[in-house]
């Protein structure tokens, strides 16, 4: 990115104020711990069901610490078990024969990984890998199905948050095709931030590139110039957004866009 460029953020942002590499991820889910039993849930969908149904899903939840690149699933494998992030972020890979990946969407708080089993007989065909470390509820698929029946309050949300993800599936592709690296590195990062709850965060200049696909080279220069202009600060693999409000003057619309779609979408959490 030019000079040229990096001055452009700042004078986004001043107008709009005004008026990771696969090889090195591991080969199954790699749970640090777990934990069974009635604890609270931060997930969206599970925390948007009635207390009378989360009662029935709760013997069969199981909550797990996962690790950085974390494989949940692999292309054309069965699904064992689906997922429930609560701080864990899953990004969801289209792998080529050449071995190159691209990722096609994200999973966080707001959802699930493991949709196939819910919309089809239970075979991955996309990569699912926890990219940011963190927590989630999985659930073995076949107590999933059986849970998530035509008719059940499960069932509904989950049409729901089906047409939320492919939503924001076709938008990462526009996004992708048609957007600055910057405005697509500040929307992932608002989307990170939102799903683990906290505005200091682990990442790596070779992760971002990843998910962005784009050169490790292009992402140095774009959060040098977001931490010049204040909006960020980077040190040692770890990220702080430091003025949301510029960060989403400098995202492009494609954040606004996923998250309305989402609100709309998907209930609030119900109180337990």
């Amino acid at each position: 990115m030019t000079a040229h460029a990096a001055q452009r953020i700042e004078s986004r942002v001043g107008e709009r104020m005004d008026a990771w590499n696969p090889a090195s991820r591991t080969t199954s889910p790699a749970v640090i711990a777990r934990e069974s039993g009635n604890a609270r849930v931060r997930n969206r969908l599970l925390g948007a069901l009635p207390a009378d149904h989360l009662a029935l899903l709760t013997p069969h939840l199981e909550r797990v610490e996962l690790a950085q690149h974390a494989q949940l699933f692999a292309p054309e494998q069965p699904i064992h078990h689906v997922y429930f992030p609560e701080t864990v972020v899953v990004s969801l890979m289209s792998r080529l024969e050449d071995g190159r990946a691209v990722e096609v969407g994200t999973a966080g708080f707001e959802g699930m990984a493991g949709l196939p089993v819910f919309l089809a007989h239970g075979t991955a065909t996309l990569d699912a890998v926890a990219q940011i470390p963190g927590t989630a509820h999985r659930m073995a698929a076949p107590a999933f199905t059986r849970l998530a029946a035509a008719s059940s309050p499960l069932h509904r949300l989950l049409l729901r948050y089906s047409q939320a993800f492919l939503t924001q599936v076709a938008q990462t592709a526009a996004c992708n095709g048609v957007h600055l690296v910057q405005e697509r590195c500040a929307r992932w990062l608002l989307a990170t931030c939102d799903r683990v709850d906290d505005e200091d965060f682990a990442l790596t200049h070779d992760l971002l590139a990843f998910v962005l696909g784009v050169r490790r080279a292009g992402v140095t220069v774009t959060l040098r110039s977001l931490q010049d202009a204040g909006v960020i600060s980077y040190a040692r693999g770890r990220i702080s957004i430091l003025d949301r409000a510029a960060l989403e003057a400098v995202s492009c619309e494609c954040y606004r866009v996923v998250r309305a779609h989402c609100d709309r979408l998907l209930p609030e959490p119900a109180v337990q």
